[in-house]
């Protein structure tokens, strides 16, 4: 017996202590059971003086269950006694993994490493975060948290697709050898270092894109933009094609565009030099600059046609509208892309400046300046590096090409597929992690069996891509937000590791379940956390500022009490070692 109750105010115990404290051990983090009639109330040891201790009330044990949370208070006559291995293991879970439903996660800090495993569903059926400081071990916790799963125990999740977002390559010497230790698991590795690739290079079929996708990747900010893009992507499948229909089709924007020119009202000289450059750029066999315009007792080209005289007229301007004009089909619609036709940056790049002369932009100078920087950006982008990860050599579905990643180099499906994009700058990195993740996203969207393919999403350094940016206001959502109100029941869950939560998308991160946090300082995050987070007292606020690296503070659905554990270091580990600067200098 510890003592008497000789107060309670809300869900805080005062007790009268009967045992000597001072030859105790310290009893603050431990719980204690208060044994009233039929009723097992427990609670957490917050404070302790030489006479008294303080009890938060955390929940109730009843039918031989932990409930948490409380619907009833001890009265003065219960008597107060430290948990039991039994009751202790109601809150925490069995010290062994007794089937496929639990992971090992780490030893509990307060009761003698008392091993904590986690429910799989109540985890991993969730979206989570990691939070910390630079230092405070999130890698090393990533990193042991799999390792656990595919070789803690004897039960292998080998129908899993866990997708890495690696953005400082960190995770391949951590995971590469899981084969090794469990010959079941299969592992791969995709990198963006195209001057020592260490793995095959990351690469994504620029078909399969779509208009949203295509304006992350040209940094849209207006949302005027977005039906260029649109006709742009419509246009690159038909200047690919050769059949007849397309090639009247292909006449019938060309003539259009061209009629918009001539009927600008600019200067001849400028007319005929813009006509030149877009039949120079676009052409086909029956519209051309040196298509034959053909008149009784003459014969000229299209090109001749445009001459200007001395008083700078173009005196065959009339004969030019009427052989461009039989072009024109009322009519013709371009259809949408169904990923069937492969293309490049600079097949797209064409079909963007295409599509910039069909909606106006020779003859609107409103118009260029917000159309013409998607232009240049594309431009830049087509003859960058950048061009390396958008190739791919076959055509390839959307399915096939996410069965492919989910493939090792022996055939077998791989259960972790790690995106090393450390080679690119944060604006192609936070554009390609949206990509691929949309991409996944929809791929789940579309299965006949709703959730019947789990995929796990985990981004490191979270806070660079996942932000409160400017998408919903362009394309009417955030895919990261979307993914973490809507992902659960297509079986698409997030998992954000981030140095900086104050920087995450609120929306993202509020959706999250479990936590797992690890020494914060700035005041900034921990307000953002206080904030954010469910059921988080100022004690354990507190306790987040003074957490050794490796040491953790786990609540949420998969936890019934909030508790502090330690993650033991991986082995291998992650390369997130600091500079040995004493070894560089001397």
């Amino acid at each position: 017996m510890l003592g008497k109750i000789i107060s309670i105010e809300d869900n805080n115990i005062t007790i009268k202590l009967d045992i000597d404290i001072t030859s105790q051990a310290n009893l603050i983090g431990l719980h204690a059971v208060f044994d009233d009639s039929k009723v097992k109330i427990v609670g957490e040891i917050t404070d302790v003086s030489k006479d008294t201790m303080r009890i938060v009330i955390l929940g109730e044990i009843i039918n031989g269950k932990f409930v948490p949370g409380y619907n009833k208070k001890p009265s003065f006559k219960a008597t107060v006694r430290m948990i039991n291995m039994e009751e202790l293991e109601m809150m925490f879970g069995p010290q062994q993994i007794q089937d496929k439903t639990q992971v090992y996660l780490g030893l509990s800090t307060v009761y003698n490493n008392y091993r904590v495993n986690v429910d799989v569903n109540q985890f991993f059926s969730n979206h989570f975060a990691i939070i910390g400081n630079t230092g405070s071990g999130k890698s090393f916790t990533v990193s042991r948290i799999l390792q656990n799963v595919f070789t803690g125990s004897s039960y292998v999740p080998l129908n899993s697709n866990i997708f890495l977002f690696d953005a400082y390559g960190e995770y391949d010497h951590a995971l590469k050898d899981l084969q090794t230790k469990n010959p079941l698991v299969r592992y791969k590795n995709y990198t963006t270092n195209l001057v020592y690739p260490d793995s095959e290079i990351l690469r994504i079929p620029l078909w399969l894109l779509n208009t949203d996708d295509i304006a992350h990747l040209l940094g849209v900010d207006n949302p005027n933009q977005l039906p260029i893009i649109d006709k742009a992507l419509k246009l690159v499948t038909l200047l690919k094609s050769d059949n007849p229909e397309v090639i009247s089709h292909k006449n019938d924007i060309i003539a259009r565009a061209i009629m918009d020119i001539l009927m600008s009202g600019n200067e001849s000289s400028k007319i005929r030099d813009q006509i030149i450059a877009v039949l120079t750029n676009f052409n086909t066999k029956d519209l051309n600059l040196e298509s034959k315009i053909v008149q009784p007792g003459y014969t000229r080209t299209l090109k001749q046609c445009l001459f200007v005289d001395k008083g700078g007229k173009i005196q065959e301007i009339e004969l030019v509208v009427s052989f461009v004009s039989q072009f024109m089909i009322e009519g013709l619609e371009l259809k949408d892309p169904d990923g069937s036709v492969p293309y490049t940056l600079s097949d797209l790049e064409k079909a963007l400046d295409f599509a910039l002369i069909s909606e106006g932009v020779l003859k609107s100078n409103r118009v260029f300046d917000y159309a013409n920087i998607l232009s240049v950006r594309l431009h830049a982008l087509a003859n960058s590096d950048v061009a390396t990860y958008f190739s791919y050599k076959e055509m390839i579905t959307r399915e096939m090409y996410i069965r492919k990643l989910l493939t090792s180099i022996d055939g077998k499906k791989c259960q972790i597929i790690n995106f090393n994009i450390n080679y690119v700058d944060d604006r192609i990195a936070k554009a390609i992690t949206k990509i691929l993740s949309k991409l996944l996203f929809d791929f789940a969207l579309s299965l006949k069996q709703r959730a019947s393919i789990p995929f796990h999403i985990i981004i490191e350094e979270a806070h660079r891509y996942v932000q409160n940016d400017n998408d919903t206001e362009i394309l009417g959502y955030n895919i990261f937000d979307r993914i973490t109100k809507e992902g659960r029941k297509y079986g698409v869950l997030l998992g954000l590791i981030t140095q900086r939560p104050s920087e995450l998308s609120e929306t993202t991160i509020s959706q999250c379940s479990n936590f797992i946090i690890l020494r914060t300082l700035h005041p900034k995050d921990l307000e953002y956390i206080r904030n954010m987070v469910p059921n988080m007292s100022a004690k354990v606020m507190e306790q987040l500022k003074t957490l050794i690296p490796g040491n953790c503070i786990a609540f949420g659905n998969a936890f019934k009490v909030p508790i502090s554990l330690r993650v033991e270091k991986p082995n291998p580990e992650p390369l997130s070692n600091n500079a040995n600067i004493v070894d560089l200098w001397y």
